[in-house]
């Protein structure tokens, strides 16, 4: 089937495979850990400061980051980060196990988590590349990579659910420890051959602003940043605050969290498989405005919401609203970015992305504690509104400036 054509190649598959099993372990924890701070604390603001924490370090070290990977092994880069992280989910699991319910070393551990993931995220992304032997499969191999990411997020959080409520937390951590044999196993039998670039032997910091210049220059790719970063400052937080739906809205247990967690990844799943079904030379700008738009309608919804069913509903279609978004920027920035300067555009996209993301979390879950969760989760759809408005106002704008200057020439 043409949905799955970039299964073809031999490595993307082995990539495929490993990174699917560990991500279910991966949206396991997630889940484990955000029901496990707010049983613990009952606070909201606790919840988005370990969301804070885990994903910070992607906002100051992301376009290091891409330098890095740029000048480096992107293999092994992502190789050394796998075991890091596995080693970082044995030391949390570890803890749990043992019942040392110490919310110091839980946020120390989110800490390490993103420091890593800053490299590691980039790594991977940059990677992808070199897994496709033919680029027009490119597209899809981004979007069935996000559709493993998101049938993850839906299976994790729903074994999740039901592993919480009977077996346990502990249980959930030392799951996503196991799970990063397959990716490691995976790693190790793929058959790449990178080619060498020759390091720079300049500063890495004027390597760091030859990425922002390249950026500054390039006002297609600068725009699928900032509305990147707009919506994960003020939008994409609203998931960060679904534990407070499940728990004290809906007065649910971690089984209803678990419905909430895997509603988003049913939205987020379609969003992607949607993704993998497009022509390659389809209008990406077009599918960001619109799936803005569906993202921003439904966390309105979401806020107002009388039952738990509806709730769902909007859950699930702000997820796809969110994932066709993420999933069509990225792809655009990946295939329209020049080679020797993919690391640096996606360190970017991912600091806008995962970098902002977490200072919203931080801001909204403050917002909440002060003003009601629902209130706060109808002003992100709001701000969403406003994102798009914003990027179709700018769009118009540099199109007929283009327009302007082809008529002069």
């Amino acid at each position: 089937m043409s949905i799955f054509r970039s299964l073809r190649h031999y490595n993307y598959r082995l990539f495929f495979t490993g990174q699917a099993i560990s991500l279910i372990g991966t949206w396991m924890q997630r889940v484990a850990i955000s029901w496990l701070v707010y049983r613990l604390t009952g606070s909201a603001f606790l919840l988005g400061l370990i969301t804070f924490l885990s994903l910070i370090p992607s906002l100051v070290l992301a376009p290091y980051a891409g330098s890095y990977v740029d000048r480096h092994n992107k293999y092994k880069i992502l190789v050394i980060t796998q075991v890091i992280l596995m080693l970082q989910a044995g030391a949390l699991a570890l803890m749990i196990w043992f019942k040392v319910y110490d919310m110091f070393w839980i946020a120390a551990l989110s800490l390490v988590q993103g420091l890593v993931n800053a490299f590691d995220v980039t790594a991977r992304q940059s990677l992808m590349v070199n897994l496709i032997d033919d680029k027009e499969d490119l597209p899809n191999a981004i979007a069935l990579n996000s559709s493993m990411f998101n049938a993850a997020r839906l299976i994790g959080p729903a074994l999740a659910g039901v592993i919480l409520s009977t077996l346990g937390e502990d249980i959930c951590f030392l799951i996503n420890f196991v799970s990063f044999i397959a990716v490691l196993g995976c790693m190790v039998m793929m058959k790449l051959k990178l080619t060498a670039h020759q390091k720079s032997k300049e500063n890495i910091w004027i390597d760091l602003k030859k990425g922002y210049d390249y950026l500054k220059s390039s006002p297609d790719l600068a725009s699928m940043v900032l509305m990147m970063a707009a919506s994960s400052l003020l939008v994409i937080p609203f998931t960060t605050l679904l534990p407070v739906f499940a728990k004290d809205i809906f007065n649910g247990n971690a089984t209803t969290f678990g419905w909430f967690e895997s509603a988003a990844g049913f939205g987020a799943f379609f969003g992607a498989i949607y993704m993998a079904t497009l022509k390659v030379k389809q209008n990406l700008q077009k599918i960001v405005m619109m799936s803005g738009i569906l993202l921003a309608i439904s966390v309105v919804a979401l806020a107002i919401s009388p039952s738990l069913v509806l709730a769902l509903i909007c859950t699930g279609l702000a997820a796809l609203g969110l994932m066709a978004q993420t999933s069509s920027i990225n792809t655009y920035l990946q295939t329209h970015a020049d080679d020797a300067m993919r690391g640096r555009t996606l360190s970017y996209y991912i600091m806008a992305y995962q970098g902002v993301l977490p200072i919203g979390s931080l801001l909204m879950g403050y917002l909440a504690h002060l003003f009601g969760t629902q209130t706060v989760v109808a002003f992100e759809g709001v701000a969403g509104l406003l994102i798009v408005a914003a990027f179709v106002y700018n769009e118009k704008h540099r199109n007929q400036l283009n327009s302007s200057a082809m008529s002069l020439n």
